[in-house]
């Protein structure tokens, strides 16, 4: 699989608290090498989904902390990161 990574996604991880980017770069391990690995909780967001007319996915972090992305083929592109409000 290959990684691709949109600007916002950025913009958000460099808000994150420090503590907060140190509970992503340990998500990232794991989610580099199995996105859907059960420790991430991963799941489909509907809503986001019907409104991009693609599978939009969300990753567990930590208690109020995701990542959502889609998968293209074997391309991965994670599109921002936060809280639930990132589902709007």
């Amino acid at each position: 699989m290959t990684f691709e990574v949109v600007e916002n996604f950025w913009e958000s991880f460099y808000d994150l608290r420090p503590e907060q980017k140190a509970s992503v770069r340990r998500a990232w391990a794991i989610f580099k090498n199995d996105p859907f690995d059960r420790r991430l909780r991963t799941h489909r967001i509907h809503k986001l989904s019907a409104q991009y007319r693609a599978t939009i996915y969300s990753a567990v972090i930590e208690a109020d902390l995701r990542v959502i992305f889609r998968v293209d083929g074997e391309t991965v592109t994670t599109l921002d990161i936060g809280t639930h409000d990132i589902y709007k």
